[in-house]
């Protein structure tokens, strides 16, 4: 694979447009508005897009706190949310295996998250509705240009991971922990516990056999890489790789409410 040095791509400027059957122009964009948000391993982000994903407030982040069980990480995002302003309904990305509403797993989150019924605990505690999927999914979604095989990896305080065939989800991937080298996941190298431990030398030559493998696993088309520790790439990425803006979570909230299989 042709390579090109590793750059922060910066994605085209969205046209506004009728995202939403009946949306409506209005002073401060088209309705209905998004409450998306992003929960990771060391942080909590949260904004409002309008129907066309464009901003309506300013991004609000707090610490995940130590031990984030969902009594204290539901009394941040209470906090959180009575400083946004208003919205229509909620999109939440959440790092750990999702299912029909619940958080089946989360191995960076700890064991209180084993079905824990998210979405059905924010929908009663907001009165608004709401949509829950794995946070490397709505990456994706805010990532993908939705033609093709699409792979969108996150580089974080873990690994996560997310598969797409002509725009649309293929659920359940979770390559993080998938067995890699000897005994250890993909997660254990290239997650925030491979690059304190490897280094930024060692752990870029990791992630570019990574993306080989991936490559010949996969067959995609287009690699997005995303996550807060893609800053640290300094490796020639191939031609159709490129590292995306890491607010790509929280624009995917929008494109999450979009997809009629959800």
């Amino acid at each position: 694979m042709k390579n090109q040095k590793t750059t922060a791509a910066k994605k085209p400027a969205k046209k506004p447009s009728a995202a939403h059957a009946g949306a409506s122009e209005t002073a401060n964009g088209p309705k209905p508005w998004t409450l998306c948000i992003d929960v990771g391993g060391t942080g909590l982000k949260m904004m409002v897009l309008d129907a066309a994903g464009k901003p309506v407030t300013e991004r609000l982040r707090e610490l995940t706190p130590p031990r984030p069980t969902p009594k204290k990480l539901l009394a941040i995002l209470d906090a959180m949310r009575a400083k946004i302003g208003s919205f229509d309904r909620v999109s939440i990305g959440f790092p750990g295996v999702i299912r029909h509403g619940h958080t089946i797993a989360s191995f960076n989150l700890g064991p209180a998250w084993a079905e824990f019924p998210l979405e059905q605990t924010l929908r009663k505690r907001w009165k608004k509705p709401v949509r829950l999927a794995n946070d490397a999914a709505i990456q994706g979604y805010g990532a993908i240009r939705g033609k093709g095989v699409e792979l969108c990896l996150t580089l974080g305080t873990g690994l996560g991971s997310s598969l797409f065939t002509d725009g649309r989800l293929c659920p359940g991937l979770e390559l993080a922990h998938h067995p890699w080298r000897g005994d250890k996941t993909y997660e254990d190298y290239l997650g925030k516990r491979g690059l304190e431990k490897y280094g930024h030398k060692r752990w870029n030559k990791l992630v570019a056999k990574a993306i080989e493998q991936t490559h010949a696993l996969f067959n995609w088309d287009e690699l997005h890489i995303g996550g807060g520790n893609a800053k640290h790439l300094s490796i020639e990425l191939p031609k159709n790789a490129r590292i995306v803006p890491n607010d790509d979570g929280l624009l995917g909230g929008v494109t999450l409410w979009r997809d009629p299989e959800r």
